[in-house]
């Protein structure tokens, strides 16, 4: 069932909001348990765990800063 584009704009928010910062602190968490790894290997982690937070939400952030695409167009010559 898809979502509709307000329900994605809400659960987008929910997400950012709610769900990025609780992800932000499981990743420090993280790397945290770890004995101090070298500079590089700690910037890799952190770039790994940067794209894969968002791979579950990719369809609910999509499209959702373009216009509602369901909202009545207003056809008066614009």
């Amino acid at each position: 069932m898809a979502l509709s584009y307000k329900a994605r704009k809400r659960w987008s928010l929910v997400i950012l909001l709610i769900g990025l910062p609780v992800y932000i602190t499981l990743a420090v968490n993280l790397v945290d348990l770890f004995e101090r790894p070298s500079i590089w290997v700690e910037f890799a982690v952190y770039v790994v765990l940067g794209f894969l937070w968002i791979m579950p939400f990719k369809f609910i952030f999509k499209g959702v800063g373009q216009p509602d695409p369901d909202a009545p167009h207003d056809n008066e010559g614009r």
